[in-house]
């Protein structure tokens, strides 16, 4: 659902297991009060909370929360509009979020290798 040419543009995903709702603002290029409205929205959307309320999103949250960017802000869809292409597409979106990862890690590999070889 991400389209390959907009990755460029936002940064990385660190290898960390949780991520506070302030990284996932500067990962995803979205404030954080989009985030937390995009959570009444999206039931996909089910970041863990801690002590004193405090959201703490995982991996797969992260890159749902790019895709819900990609849909909103890159294809124009609406929240409803977003909302059901999500549910539709459940059963094609583990296979997606693979698929990106997979792409994401390669990326990542890719770099990685640039610094050693310099």
């Amino acid at each position: 659902m991400l389209e390959p040419s907009h990755n460029d543009e936002l940064p990385a995903i660190p290898g960390k297991r949780y991520f506070t709702i302030g990284e996932v603002s500067d990962l995803c290029l979205v404030k954080p009060h989009v985030l937390r409205y995009w959570e009444q929205e999206f039931p996909q959307l089910k970041p863990v909370k801690r002590r004193g309320n405090r959201r703490y999103y995982q991996r797969q949250d992260v890159i749902m929360i790019r895709q819900i960017r990609s849909l909103l802000y890159d294809q124009g869809y609406t929240i409803g509009g977003a909302r059901q292409r999500l549910s539709g597409d459940e059963a094609k979106g583990d296979e997606l979020q693979y698929k990106q990862l997979i792409r994401q890690m390669i990326t990542e590999l890719e770099d990685l290798l640039k610094e050693l070889k310099a």
